[in-house]
C-alpha cells in the first residue's frame, strides 16, 4: 500500500505561480509512474501531467503545455507540479495519483493509489 500526499495549494491571483508537492510512504517511489489530475466543481477528474519512474519522460494536457511543469525526486519520495501563469480555469482540486504500469495513461482506472487532493483557487 502507498499512501500519497499532496500539499502546496492556495488561493493565487490570475498570472500567479503555486508548486505542488506530493510526498509518497513509500521508498521504493521510483517503481511508480507519477501522475497529477484535477477535477473543478460539477466536472469529471482530468488528466494534467504525468512523469516516468526515471523522469525521463513527461507528460502534459494541452491546456497547460508551457505553463506548467512535472518533476519528481525519487530520494525524496516526491513529485512536484510547478504552475505558472495561472488562470482561473485552473481552478480545481489537484490529485496526485501512482501508477505501477509500464506505459503512460491519460485514465484514472489506471492508476493503484491516490492521495486525497489539495485545492487550487485562481482569482481574477
Amino acid at each position: 500500500q502507498v499512501q500519497l500526499i499532496e500539499s502546496g495549494g492556495g488561493l493565487v491571483q490570475a498570472g500567479g505561480s503555486l508548486r505542488l508537492s506530493c510526498v509518497a510512504s513509500t521508498r521504493t517511489s521510483s517503481r511508480y509512474r507519477v501522475a497529477w489530475f484535477r477535477q473543478a466543481p460539477g466536472k469529471e477528474r482530468e488528466f494534467v501531467s504525468a512523469i516516468s519512474r526515471g523522469g525521463v519522460s513527461t507528460y502534459y494536457t494541452d491546456s497547460v503545455k508551457g505553463r506548467f511543469t512535472i518533476s519528481r525526486d525519487n530520494a525524496k519520495n516526491t513529485a512536484y507540479l510547478q504552475m505558472n501563469s495561472l488562470k482561473p480555469e485552473d481552478t480545481a482540486d489537484y490529485y496526485c495519483a501512482a501508477s505501477s504500469r509500464y506505459i503512460n495513461s491519460y485514465y484514472t482506472a489506471d492508476y493503484d493509489y491516490w492521495g486525497q487532493g489539495t485545492q487550487v483557487t485562481v482569482s481574477s
